[in-house]
């Protein structure tokens, strides 16, 4: 089993090798330009991503994959931190070979987390690299005032210390504070099987929030909604999921959102919108909301 890293800020997983346009060039260069790939595509391309299906998911700089087959510069993986009903070892698609590096990250050396919607990644000569996203994890190497080392696949390098915070080092998130970061990304435009601070899908935005908060729950919304703690409907607070079903909730659950209280969630809805806050109350939400699940520790 030969297990690799993600090599670049964020690497897309397709569902195939052919599901790549021409207009997808971009993400799938050797040094891929995400807001580049985002801002070329007209509203109905970017729709179509989810329409026919062409993206699984998205890993982040330092994400481990496994991969199981290689071919015409394409790598058959499954992503391990991402539990899926698609495969019992996590998350499968496909990824450009290019994208990944050598190498397993060490589990038992502290990580620091980017906290920053986006910050700098610079080599040891303070050259900058490129831009990492939010939920970003790396392993800590050392550590000053204003700045961390830490390790990568391309090498050792440096993040400013105020972009990053240490997990190990504060309790596991709160509701509240599960909240607090999701609200910051209002307004982010909607990205189908997108895990970035460049765009979430709905799944990829509760994943990505509870993350950050120290809690690792499966990739998809179905899966989500399988875990956790069962919560009556009049009993939701604050960072717990809510999912919603086909059929006035009776039917295959499609969408899942993060309870921000006063009635109100807050999610990516749909290709073509944005992270929004949304009253349930009178709404097709109401009517569909099929299961409550807290994952945060209360």
């Amino acid at each position: 089993m030969d297990r690799k890293r993600a090599a670049v800020p964020v690497a897309t997983i397709w569902t195939s090798p052919e599901s790549v346009r021409p207009i997808d060039a971009l993400a799938v260069s050797e040094m891929p330009d995400i807001p580049g790939w985002l801002a070329a595509m007209t509203r109905e391309e970017n729709i179509a991503l989810c329409d026919e299906k062409r993206l699984q998911t998205q890993v982040l700089f330092g994400d481990e994959v496994i991969v199981d087959d290689v071919k015409a510069g394409w790598a058959k993986v499954v992503v391990p931190s991402q539990a899926s009903a698609k495969d019992v070892r996590g998350y499968p698609g496909w990824m450009p070979i290019t994208h990944l590096a050598d190498g397993r990250s060490d589990k038992d050396c502290e990580k620091v987390m980017v906290q920053s919607k986006k910050t700098g990644f610079f080599r040891p000569n303070q050259e900058p690299v490129f831009d990492l996203s939010f939920a970003t994890f790396l392993p800590l190497l050392d550590e000053d005032e204003t700045k961390v080392k830490v390790d990568s696949p391309i090498g050792e390098g440096f993040l400013r210390r105020e972009t990053v915070i240490f997990p190990a080092r504060q309790p596991l998130a709160s509701g509240e504070k599960i909240v607090k970061n999701a609200r910051r990304f209002l307004e982010l435009p909607y990205l189908w099987s997108g895990m970035s601070a460049y765009g979430y899908d709905c799944s990829g935005f509760s994943f990505s929030m509870l993350k950050a908060g120290g809690y690792l729950i499966p990739r998809d919304a179905d899966d989500q909604s399988a875990g956790g703690k069962k919560v009556n409907p009049q009993s939701m607070e604050p960072g717990d999921l809510l999912y919603f079903a086909y059929d006035e909730g009776k039917g295959y659950v499609h969408h899942v959102g993060i309870c921000a209280g006063d009635g109100q969630m807050i999610h990516s809805p749909t290709p073509g919108k944005k992270v929004s806050l949304t009253a349930l109350a009178g709404t097709i939400f109401e009517r569909e909301l099929c299961a409550v699940r807290r994952y945060w520790k209360e």
